[in-house]
């Protein structure tokens, strides 16, 4: 992925990555909680999350890029990729300095594909929940605890949008159902696909 397509206002995206040569992103518990804190803080004000899965090794996550009119208060705007390079570069400092490493933590540049349409929606949620068993992480991807799926179907206060992706699948039961059906995804990223 020499030239990245840029993020644009408005649009729903895939973002994936993973560690520098497979390098593991996530050494113990707290760093996946610390990941997340680090999200909300550099990305959140800009996108509009709908699903994430953080496993050993990458991450996925499903955004909407906000309207400029949905940015509030930011008054230093920049282009949205930016707020994702701020926040991997907040992370590995994190680690870097935590681990006795450095360089790079991520793959660069980090993976984006536009997701268009509901029925491509409705897949890359389920892929990106199915990704932990897919990989061999556990034997039932409902088990792993760092990803949106229980988050979506829980009655907490979340920064998820949570309705949205309940609306798309039709309501809780058929979200849970469609979670469990095949999944297919066109374009540059496949189920089959090692990331």
């Amino acid at each position: 992925m020499a030239n990245p397509i840029p993020l644009q206002p408005g649009r729903f995206y895939h973002i994936y990555n993973r560690g520098n040569n497979g390098e593991n992103l996530f050494l113990e518990e707290r760093n996946y909680r610390y990941f997340l804190q680090l999200y909300i803080q550099h990305v959140h004000p800009v996108v509009d999350t709908y699903a994430y899965c953080l496993l050993r090794n990458h991450f996925h996550l499903l955004v909407r890029i906000k309207d400029l009119s949905g940015l509030g208060n930011l008054t230093d705007l920049k282009p949205p990729h930016q707020y994702f390079s701020n926040f991997f570069n907040a992370y590995t400092k994190a680690i870097n300095k935590a681990y006795g490493r450095t360089g790079a933590l991520f793959e660069r540049p980090f993976h984006r594909v536009e997701v268009i349409g509901a029925a491509y929606f409705r897949n890359v949620v389920a892929y990106i929940h199915r990704n932990p068993q897919h990989h061999g992480f556990v034997d039932d991807f409902r088990e792993w605890p760092y990803s949106s799926y229980d988050v979506v179907l829980s009655d907490k206060s979340t920064r998820l949008q949570r309705d949205v992706v309940l609306e798309w699948f039709g309501g809780p039961q058929e979200f849970m159902d469609l979670q469990r059906s095949p999944v297919v995804l066109t374009g540059q990223f496949t189920l089959e696909e090692d990331v």
